[in-house]
């Protein structure tokens, strides 16, 4: 059985629901199937970081190294842009991103009421499983370590909804959708509006 869930929404009613959610954790929590169901739940467009990755950080990675903050940078603030647009076209969408830091998380955010995170969450020898099991991914297993060393999970002031992630993804969409106010928003759209 799944650990309690948490819900930490500060500044829930600012805004209303979330325009854009950034589905967060560490690599193999299963980011890219929550982000794409929940995209399709919010009737928006979904996005990998990974897509926004200079070719240098992809290589530093497949050869096992770490990236540093100085690597992140850019692939944050273009990362920042893309929310950015987002919101300015009312396009409701998901980001599949780490965001391990706060000081990632806030650059993401840049202060924009818009956005929530979806901070999927699990133990470390669950994950490592995940990962000797997945193919064709260019994060090697041997850095989650690294990952879960550079985590700061989401605390007070953050607008986040954190799920643990032995649910099945259906039930892990359906308890992010709930918490954080996409059900109105999803009605709407089923109903053409």
């Amino acid at each position: 059985m799944p650990a309690a869930d948490a819900t930490q929404i500060s500044d829930s009613g600012r805004g209303g629901p979330p325009g854009v959610v950034i589905v967060m954790g560490v690599s193999g929590s299963g980011k890219t199937t929550i982000g794409k169901q929940l995209a399709r739940r919010m009737g928006g467009v979904f996005a990998d970081a990974d897509s926004f990755h200079p070719p240098a950080n992809i290589e530093k990675m497949k050869a096992g190294h770490p990236l540093t903050d100085d690597d992140r940078w850019p692939w944050l603030d273009a990362m920042a842009a893309q929310i950015g647009q987002w919101l300015a076209d009312g396009q409701p969408a998901a980001l599949a991103c780490s965001a391990l830091k706060r000081v990632y998380r806030d650059r993401l955010v840049a202060g924009r009421p818009g956005v929530a995170f979806l901070y999927l969450s699990g133990s470390e020898a669950v994950i490592a499983t995940r990962l000797a099991n997945r193919k064709g991914h260019f994060m090697p297993p041997s850095l989650l370590r690294s990952q879960f060393e550079t985590l700061e999970p989401p605390g007070d002031g953050e607008r986040v909804v954190t799920v643990d992630i032995r649910h099945p993804p259906r039930r892990i969409v359906d308890i992010a959708a709930r918490r954080l106010g996409l059900g109105a928003q999803v009605s709407r759209l089923a109903d053409g509006a």
